[in-house]
């Protein structure tokens, strides 16, 4: 099998535009089955920072046992400082090793842009790989639709 195929892609937080407060669409990852977690955070254009909770807090993780309870901060789990204003079309990334402790169902914690002209454009990918079991098709992989030529 060809390794990307091995993986599983989950929209995370939709490409979106924001000004001034929390990003739409803050998905969980269910990491049953899997033993590596990748949360790749694309950036756009922007005029002010994005963070967690406020535009000044580093962008982290956080865990849950269930898709819907309390979710706690992931150790270690956090980029070093906010995304600043001057990092247009950069990727950052959090990597979490599933072998080690951790609940099921992670998430970005309250991703946030600052108050400025435009705002923020971004989106966040969780790439799972790993699989105690490989997916067999395209929805397996987190895709709708999958061609190889």
């Amino acid at each position: 099998m060809i390794e990307i195929q091995n993986m599983k892609f989950v929209n995370m937080l939709y490409p979106q535009l924001k000004d001034n407060g929390d990003l739409a669409d803050n998905n969980y990852v269910d990491t049953s089955g899997w033993n590596h977690l990748r949360v790749l955070m694309q950036i756009g254009n922007l005029d002010i920072a994005l963070g967690s909770t406020a535009e000044g807090n580093a962008l982290k993780l956080e865990e849950c046992d269930t898709a819907g309870g309390g979710y706690t901060d992931v150790t270690d789990a956090a980029l070093a400082d906010a995304i600043a204003e001057a990092e247009d079309g950069k990727l950052f990334a959090i990597d979490i090793d599933l072998r080690k402790t951790h609940k099921r169902y992670m998430r970005l914690n309250a991703p946030h842009a600052g108050d400025g002209a435009v705002g923020v454009n971004a989106s966040a990918l969780g790439i799972l790989s790993m699989p105690n079991i490989g997916p067999k098709d395209a929805a397996g992989q987190g895709l709708t639709e999958l061609v190889t030529a």
